[in-house]
């Protein structure tokens, strides 16, 4: 990890506490994760980690991670999921599907027209601060795909996570036997 100094003044938020803080210019910083369009960045300075949206990319010298970007499927739901595989959680470099964070997604057609989608998630831990930060990217990027009017996502606790939800893939990744 290289130590890269901010352009400009950008907003992040703490890890896992979810707070914002505004880092000022010239702030030097490190980027430990670049997954799903967002950074995970050290900052010395302040003591922590903290999550650098794509759109400040620039800030740092670089441009939004390709893994932002993915191709939609002309089904709906499997759309959704395939947008969900763009949500990472900044501190695991594994995506919330494979994670088993996303308990389940629920497609309902609206009466005026479009759909109204539903999703459920959990997190690794209950005091994970970063939960309605996650739970909003998510929702943001269902939001924009085509046939979607209005999308929640609810943190639920039920069943409680456990690393047996983690998929093949999320295990390799991780370096866990399968």
């Amino acid at each position: 990890m290289s130590a890269i100094v901010l352009t400009r003044e950008v907003e992040v938020t703490a890890i896992p506490s979810g707070e914002k803080l505004a880092l000022a210019p010239d702030t030097e910083v490190a980027v430990t994760q670049a997954l799903g369009g967002s950074f995970t960045l050290i900052v010395p300075s302040h003591s922590g980690l903290y999550r650098l949206e794509g759109k400040d990319a620039d800030a740092i010298g670089r441009e939004i991670p390709p893994e932002a970007t993915i191709e939609i499927p002309a089904d709906l739901e499997a759309a959704i999921w395939a947008t969900l595989h763009t949500c990472y959680d900044p501190e695991i470099p594994v995506n919330m599907v494979d994670l088993g964070l996303i308990y389940s997604v629920a497609v309902e057609l609206l009466p005026t027209g479009g759909n109204q989608v539903k999703v459920e998630m959990t997190l690794t831990a209950p005091g994970c601060g970063m939960g309605p930060v996650l739970a909003a990217e998510a929702r943001q990027k269902i939001l924009v795909l085509d046939g979607v009017n209005e999308a929640s996502v609810e943190v639920v606790w039920d069943p409680p996570w456990t690393p047996d939800r983690i998929s093949v893939a999320g295990k390799k990744k991780l370096g866990i036997p399968v």
